[in-house]
């Protein structure tokens, strides 16, 4: 799926999940989209240094600490951009999970057709 695409994608579902959670405020359009750009930056760089720190944790609580780490990221997003608040961690725990939910369902809809 192309880059931009999904990156929009993201954008509509945090959006979206902004107007639906009390605890969660996104300025507009633009601020979607610029939420939906940093939470990509921080998932390609600093997620993994966290998992790797965290493996032991992650090992003992079966992956259910990786929930947590999404939580932290989603705060971390909250403390880089003016726009984009988020109330408490538990708030950003249910916006992580809530939007990893949301981006399935909105990728299944622009799925691309493999050629076989």
């Amino acid at each position: 799926m192309n880059l931009f695409i999904r990156l929009l994608l993201n954008a509509l579902a945090v959006f979206i999940l902004a107007h639906l959670l009390n605890g969660v405020k996104v300025d507009g359009y633009i601020g979607a989209i610029i939420v939906a750009f940093v939470l990509a930056i921080l998932n390609l760089f600093v997620k993994p240094i966290l998992i790797i720190f965290t493996l032991p944790v992650t090992i003992l609580t079966l992956g259910l600490f990786l929930l947590a780490i999404n939580a932290l990221i989603i705060l971390l997003a909250d403390k880089l951009i003016d726009g984009f608040a988020v109330s408490s961690f538990w708030t950003a725990l249910l916006f992580s999970i809530l939007l990893s939910i949301l981006q399935s369902i909105l990728y299944s809809f622009f799925k691309e057709q493999k050629n076989d």
